[in-house]
């Protein structure tokens, strides 16, 4: 028997049926080894050594893999086939090497690109050895990130208070949404003008052309910039002829693109479906680990982190079957379409992401699959097939007009489109997509060269011109890719930092960034510019694919990055407080000194008038202070443009006065605390607090807000049995109605402020109705059923106690994380959990296992208390 060693459970139970009996496949539940969160996990004094550990659940783990590999004849290492599951099969392997559980056992590696019984079978019948050269790049990355992350971020909270770390490549990626919002901020609107005019044939027909040409002038989108001009074009035009000059039809053809890589995918399902990278590649990971179809579990789609175009052999065989059975023949091109990798790594240049099987179409895996993954299937699908197909035929008409007044004339182009033939269209006819457009939209009517054209309406719109807009996840992950940062397994991670961080926001899926972000973002370029240039961080990224390829020693790479870096941050640490807060002053001046609406300089102090205003590190960050302080106490939060005149001002923790409560004369002020911004009413052990509840934002606080929340709990009357009053308040887990001990959740905070008796009396039956304490007494009332867990003793089930949402196994129960829909949980997650608490201890008495090495193990721990977001599998 040999074990084979994979890196999800799910995956790891698949594999196992494929196998059969003489196998064993376990899971590794990703990374089982990391750099501690400390100093010296990577020590460039002794050449760069690392020190590596084992958390407690992958210990329990990998126990469970050496005591099944001594038992064994050999050790497969099936991880996934990129980078970091290259690294995950060395971590593995090196454990067992330390634990002596090999002895003289071969060890092989296997890899395949998607979870079928043909793709492992043949993965299996093609071992090889773990790629050095990988192994090597993912040595370098983890150590470049560590060595930026642990000596960064030191200087960053002494020189710049609020800042939580930096990282290589999250530090350019916030640059980017930074500079974007500083292009915004110093964008200047322009009015222009463009004008229109519906024609007519003198078959009755109508069309509609624009203003290209004026007094023999070629007209540019900006030169028509007041109404007075718009006016006098259009009064000439309203006494003009019209006549065809010439009318010119032109076939075209538009070929499909290549089916989705990673960022590709991502931004497909942002712009199509609305997903966040996040959950892109959350469904993405179902699809490629499988559905049970048939009695059997079967991928549906192939690896989804990916860099390459291309598509193998028989995948691009069994698109053209495909294409001839659901389109027919005249769809199919003579020869298959060939697509140029982008990636620069040849090792690392997989398929790109498609089908398993493109005769499974989405309709008749539909009844096997939820709502977002038979959409993303759709999405993967029809791109993927829609490459292998004929070009679409265009005809793309321009008409030339001329518009004659006296001696006055003008120029107009009409111009429309029409499908010939509709080849890849075919396949998105209830779905548009860029390479979709319904061209028949511009058709033009039949329009002779010579004829004269009747005069229907002249309109002249006025318009400005816009900023460029937010990065969204999609348009961001773009970006990256475009200047060659970041890598397929590290654009999802790259946004959840920032995020996690508060550096930024997502705002209608735009990216804001947050004071802090920017603060930090104008500190790196005023002060680190080289390692937060877009080029270098490029670089080092090439620099890593040639350790991949075997053509660069990743230490060298790393000598010649920390000579410079150490050197760079020993500058730094000489630096005064005052001088990063003058060089933030400039930076960062729309910020910190926004325009007043009286004109004045907006870096004197409003309150005494004598003082200049500038940047003021507090203890829990920076706000805007005057310089006069402690005679004139005015004081702004950072990015408060909306108040720059600060009659709201506070102390120096960046505390905003709101007003007065009309009953006790005491003063409320918004303040940041340890946990998050709250509301507070008076001073001292005595005053009343409120922390914000979930949707609102400090900016969003006003003086009413302040108010409603500072008088919960409120009465909502008496129960008409037992006469006692409910009341709703804001708690721990959220907003609630309370009544004799019984606690109900409500779905939002105004329901706090505007639930009636009736509906409370419900909601508080329907809570009792479900089992009176949840997980402390009765049954607590089951949210989703996830099945068996796959190790035996029991089903795992999502439900709802006293406390919010748990995962229930046995005796073990695992509170949800904050935030997370309990109908989104997976097998995967609910296994996560439960590893995770019953390695704390939890859970009371441990249910029955069929196994003892068969233990369903923890994910690392979150990835902000890492140096690093782990790699799920």
């Amino acid at each position: 028997m040999d074990v084979v060693v994979v890196e999800s459970p799910a995956k790891a139970k698949t594999i196992n049926k494929y196998l059969g009996k003489n196998y064993k496949v376990l899971a590794s539940f990703g990374h089982v080894r990391d750099l501690p969160a400390k100093d010296g996990s990577v020590r460039p004094d002794e050449d760069f050594a690392m020190s590596w550990a084992v958390d407690t659940a992958s210990g329990k783990r990998l126990a469970d893999i050496a005591k099944a590999v001594k038992d064994a004849d050999g050790l497969i290492l099936a991880t996934d086939p990129d980078r970091e599951g290259e690294a995950i099969s060395w971590h593995v392997l090196e454990v067992l090497k330390q634990k002596r559980a090999l002895k003289d056992k071969p060890v092989s590696r296997v890899v395949f690109n998607a979870i079928t019984k043909s793709s492992v079978l043949e993965a299996m019948a093609n071992p090889r050895q773990i790629d050095a050269p990988l192994v090597d790049a993912y040595l370098a990355r983890r150590a470049l990130d560590y060595l930026v992350g642990f000596t960064l971020s030191p200087v960053l909270w002494r020189k710049l208070p609020g800042a939580r770390s930096a990282g290589r490549v999250q530090s350019v990626a916030l640059r980017l949404v930074c500079d974007r919002e500083s292009e915004i901020e110093r964008f200047i609107r322009e009015e222009y003008w463009q004008i229109a005019a519906l024609l007519g044939t003198p078959r009755n027909e109508n069309f509609e052309a624009r203003l290209t040409a004026f007094e023999r002038k070629k007209l540019q989108k900006l030169d028509i910039s007041n109404k007075a001009q718009a006016d006098d074009i259009k009064g000439m035009l309203e006494g003009a002829t019209f006549k065809a000059l010439s009318v010119e039809a032109k076939p075209t053809r538009r070929n499909p693109g290549p089916p989705f890589t990673t960022s590709t995918l991502q931004q497909a399902a942002s712009s199509g479906l609305g997903f966040s990278a996040t959950r892109t590649m959350q469904v993405a990971q179902r699809l490629y680990e499988g559905m049970e179809i048939g009695g059997e579990t079967t991928g549906l789609i192939t690896y989804m982190r990916t860099d390459g175009v291309q598509m193998a052999p028989e995948a691009i065989s069994g698109a053209r079957d495909a294409i001839a059975k659901e389109f027919g023949a005249k769809y199919l091109p003579e020869k298959p379409r060939q697509y140029t990798a982008k990636a620069k790594n040849a090792q690392e240049a997989h398929e790109a992401i498609r089908p398993t099987d493109f005769m499974r179409t989405p309709a008749s895996v539909r009844q096997y699959l939820d709502s977002d993954q038979l959409r993303l299937y759709e999405l993967i699908w029809k791109r993927a097939i829609a490459s292998q197909m004929q070009p679409a035929e265009i005809e793309r008409t321009t008409v030339e007009i001329e518009a004659v007044n006296g001696a006055r004339t003008a120029e107009l182009r009409a111009v429309g489109s029409v499908v010939r033939f509709d080849g890849f269209i075919a396949a998105y006819t209830d779905q548009k997509d860029d390479d979709a457009e319904d061209e028949e939209n511009r058709r033009l009517p039949e329009i002779r060269a010579g004829e004269q054209l009747a005069r229907q309406a002249i309109n002249a719109t006025q318009h400005t011109t816009e900023p460029p807009p937010r990065y969204s996840e999609a348009s961001l992950i773009k970006k990256l890719e475009e200047l060659g940062i970041g890598r397929p397994s590290t654009y999802t991670a790259i946004l959840k930092t920032l995020e996690d961080r508060d550096y930024v926001t997502i705002d209608k899926r735009r990216l804001v960034p947050q004071a802090k972000g920017r603060l930090l973002s104008a500190f790196l370029e005023s002060f680190f510019q080289r390692y937060v240039e877009y080029d270098f961080t490029a670089s080092l990224e090439e620099k890593l694919d040639e350790i991949s390829d075997g053509k660069l020693a990743w230490k060298e790479v790393l000598r010649d990055f920390w000579k410079d870096f150490s050197g760079a941050i020993a500058d730094i640490k000489e630096l005064r407080v005052t001088d990063v807060l003058d060089a933030l002053n400039e930076e960062l001046a729309p910020l910190v000194f926004p325009a007043r609406e009286d004109g004045s300089n907006p870096r004197i102090c409003p309150k005494c008038g004598t003082g200049n205003l500038s940047l003021k590190l507090g203890k829990f960050g920076a706000f805007v202070g005057c310089s006069n302080y402690p005679e004139c106490s005015f004081t702004r939060q950072l990015g408060d443009a909306a108040n720059p005149n600060g009659e709201n001002g506070g102390g120096e923790d960046g505390t905003k006065v709101l007003g007065k409560d009309p009953y006790t004369a005491e003063e409320i002020t918004l303040r940041s605390g340890r946990f998050g911004p709250y509301i507070q009413r008076g001073d001292g052990k005595e005053a009343k607090r409120s922390s914000l509840p979930k949707g609102w934002t400090p900016d969003s606080i006003d003086h009413e807000k302040a108010l409603a929340l500072l008088a919960l709990p409120r009465d909502v009357g008496k129960h008409p049995e037992s006469g006692k009053m409910i009341s709703a308040g804001l708690g721990r887990y959220g907003p609630f109605v309370l009544h004799d001990g019984t606690y109900a959740n409500l779905e939002s905070i105004e329901d706090v402020f505007s639930i009636g008796l009736n509906r409370a009396v419900s909601v508080i039956a329907e809570k009792q109705l479900k089992g009176k304490g949840g997980r402390n007494g009765g049954t607590a009332a089951a949210l989703k059923e996830l099945g068996d867990h796959p190790d035996g003793g029991g089903k795992i089930v999502v439900r709802d106690g006293k406390y919010g949402p748990y995962v229930n196994y046995g005796k073990v129960n695992a509170t949800l994380p904050k935030g997370k829909d309990p109908q989104s949980v997976t097998v995967e997650d609910a296994l996560a959990l439960i590893a995770e608490k019953e390695a704390k201890g939890g859970g009371g008495k441990k249910p029955f296992r069929k196994a003892a090495a068969a233990k369903a193990p923890a994910t690392k721990k979150a990835a902000a208390k890492k140096p690093a977001a782990k790699k799920k599998g």
